[in-house]
Order: structure tokens, then C-alpha cells, then sequence
């Protein structure tokens, strides 16, 4: 009788740490640049730091909880113009591969859906370390950030300037910090 044993793996369970975690962005404004955050988002993290090729993570922002300490351009976000919450309340992202290319250096491959538009997209992510808190629980944090064309997303509206040019930038600079909770 033979018995095949499965390798073991070290792929582990993260969920994000929501108060420990930021989901930032900015945009050009005519001459300044907006920034602002959303407020509500969840995921999980599965990680593998020996094999990343077995690591993924799945992650999902409430589009209702944009923040840019403005209340009428927060409920101008919100419409139709921008991002429509009541027909696409949610943003995602869904990896599909992520790759080591130093020590701490991360490609993570995968889908950004925005505005039900999906979009295939490289993020490049620090891996910040892994730790454990003072009540035994393990943790891991990662920073990742990209610039994306807002167009592209279905993010279209916009206001000519008497002078030339368009009130707000087409690029959007979006930068994610996480710490996770093992489970």
C-alpha cells in the first residue's frame, strides 16, 4: 500500500484590517489636486511569501463612502457623473498573479472593476513585513500604488475652462496601504 502525503503549504488567511488600513486618491483640480479617501472597504488576503505565486487577495470599496471633506462634491462623486453608486455601489479588484521581484517588491497582477468597466492592471506592492500584536494575533501590511486614467473607468464627466484645458485631471493616483488580521 502506498500513501501520498499532500505538500504542506503556508499559504494563510488575512482579512483587512479596516482601522488599521487606507484606501487614498487624488486627482488634478484646475491648478491644485484633489485628494480624498474611501471610508468603507473589506477583504481577504491569502499569503505565501515562500511560493507568492499561491498568494491572491480579493478587495471591495463601497463607492458610497467616498470621503474628500467636501459634501457637495462627495454627492457629486456619487451620481451618475462619476461613480453612479446606486447602479455600482461597489469598486473591486481580484488578483490573478502576483510575482516576486525583490525581497519586499511585489507585481500584482489582476482585474480593477470600476463602474461595472473591468480592466486588467499591474500594481506594484511593498510588502511592509509581518508581525504579531499584543493579543497573539498575526498581521501582515502592504502598500501599493497606481496611477490609472479615470476615462477609462467610465469616469467621463468633466467642465471645459473658458481659458482652455478641463476642470478635472484625467489621471488618478491611487494609493492603498493594508494591514491584515490572520484567521
Amino acid at each position: 500500500m502506498t500513501t501520498t502525503t499532500a505538500p504542506a503549504t503556508a499559504v494563510r488567511t488575512f482579512a483587512i484590517d479596516k482601522t488599521h488600513s487606507e484606501v487614498t486618491f487624488q486627482v488634478r483640480h484646475l491648478v491644485t489636486k484633489v485628494r480624498g479617501h474611501f471610508t468603507d472597504f473589506s477583504g481577504t488576503i491569502q499569503f505565501d511569501d515562500a511560493q507568492p505565486e499561491k498568494s491572491s487577495i480579493a478587495f471591495s470599496i463601497n463607492t458610497t463612502s467616498i470621503d474628500t471633506g467636501t459634501a457637495d462634491r462627495d454627492a457629486h462623486l456619487r451620481s451618475d457623473d462619476f461613480f453612479a453608486v446606486e447602479t455600482h455601489p461597489a469598486i473591486t479588484f481580484t488578483s490573478s498573479k502576483l510575482t516576486k521581484s525583490s525581497a519586499a517588491q511585489y507585481s500584482l497582477e489582476g482585474t480593477l472593476t470600476i463602474r461595472g468597466i473591468a480592466k486588467l492592471l499591474t500594481v506594484p506592492v511593498t510588502y511592509l513585513g509581518a508581525a504579531t500584536d499584543p493579543w497573539g494575533n498575526a498581521r501582515v501590511g502592504f502598500e501599493g500604488e497606481i496611477t490609472i486614467n479615470r476615462k477609462d473607468f467610465g469616469l467621463n464627466w468633466n467642465a471645459a475652462l473658458e481659458a482652455g484645458g478641463f476642470l478635472v485631471g484625467e489621471d488618478v493616483k491611487i494609493s492603498v496601504s493594508l494591514q491584515a488580521i490572520g484567521q
